[in-house]
């Protein structure tokens, strides 16, 4: 049986519960759901699983990306406005490195993703069209300017409504291709048109990828495009996009190039005519004697051998030209660059 006094303990602990005396903190919270955190031990993940488990993605600098999606905004300003007749701003909001997963993860459904494929490079890439540019580009091409926003209200697209976002991602991919024409030719082809992200898989989920968020704005109103790459499809054009301008010519230095030449023209060769080459024995060698005559064994007419430090370079016949012996080059023994080369090491 209870006391009179356990009664009243637990009336002033339901009155300080229901009143506002104390709040939870987020530390007793977690404690009451216990969330609370384990003291430190040695079950902390080593450095490689961290690094294993890490989402970062590691990216080398692309200078020149930035300037071909910059160079496609402005030419989607002029093809966009031909295509819906209306005027049209696009401009490029950002440009994210991330996981392909991750991007599947942030699609805004309902959504149709186009899926093309980069004839040159032998790979895919993905444009996405959010509903609020569908429904904005449909009203505008069928005549609907100056309507309200529609209300996306989820339901599946019509085939009207595939069909002209398709004709808006392949004048998309057109405008892409000519983007990158300064650094490499590149045909983008439109393959087949996705609703459901898990069929617009091109590349593992863990594969790093860019995404270009695009916002367009037609009569007043918003809507977004999103272009997915992924980051070894640009393997083909890496050692054009990480240049700093467009243009630059890594390790050539023209002037430099030309100094050398004219130098390399001025220098003094000293070269070597060779008659004849034969092997001896050495037991012969080791009987020559002082007046000794040796035979050649050569014809008049036999070639001569013209060698630079014993690296041979052209092939002639001996004469005689203004009282001095001459050779007449008959053959180039084609290893001008070896020379070069053998020179430049030294």
């Amino acid at each position: 049986m209870s006391t009179s006094s356990d009664a009243d303990s637990d009336d002033l602990d339901m009155a300080a519960f229901m009143g506002d005396a104390k709040a939870l903190n987020q530390e007793e919270i977690d404690r009451l759901l216990n969330f609370d955190t384990p003291a430190s031990s040695g079950d902390e993940p080593s450095a490689i699983e961290r690094l294993v488990s890490s989402t970062t993605v590691n990216k080398d600098r692309l200078p020149m990306l930035d300037v071909v999606f910059d160079r496609m905004v402005r030419l989607m300003n002029t093809s966009l406005r031909q295509f819906t007749s209306t005027n049209v701003e696009a401009s490029l909001l950002r440009i994210d490195w991330l996981r392909f997963n991750e991007f599947l993860d942030t699609i805004e459904l309902p959504a149709l993703i186009g899926v093309a494929r980069a004839e040159q490079w032998d790979s895919q890439l993905l444009v996405s069209i959010d509903s609020a540019l569908i429904y904005c580009m449909m009203d505008v091409l069928l005549g609907g300017r100056h309507s309200r926003p529609g209300r996306i209200d989820g339901r599946t697209y019509t085939s009207i409504e595939r069909k002209m976002t398709e004709r808006l991602i392949k004048v998309i991919l057109q405008d892409l291709g000519q983007s990158f024409d300064p650094l490499a030719q590149v045909e983008f082809t439109f393959d087949r048109l996705e609703v459901n992200p898990q069929f617009a898989a091109i590349t593992r989920a863990t594969n790093a990828a860019i995404r270009v968020r695009i916002a367009i704005e037609v009569e007043r109103r918003v809507g977004h495009a999103e272009i997915v790459i992924p980051y070894a499809s640009l393997e083909p054009v890496r050692g054009k996009l990480v240049q700093m301008f467009m243009g630059e010519k890594f390790g050539h230095d023209t002037v430099w190039e030309t100094h050398l030449k004219n130098e390399l023209k001025r220098a003094k060769l000293e070269m070597v005519a060779v008659l004849h080459q034969t092997q001896v024995p050495l037991g012969e060698v080791l009987n020559w004697q002082k007046g000794a005559s040796l035979k050649l064994r050569i014809s008049p007419d036999a070639p001569v051998m013209l060698l630079s430090k014993a690296t041979p370079l052209f092939a002639g016949r001996m004469g005689q030209r203004d009282d001095n012996i001459a050779v007449k080059i008959e053959t180039d023994l084609e290893t001008k660059q070896e020379l070069i080369d053998g020179l430049l090491s030294h």
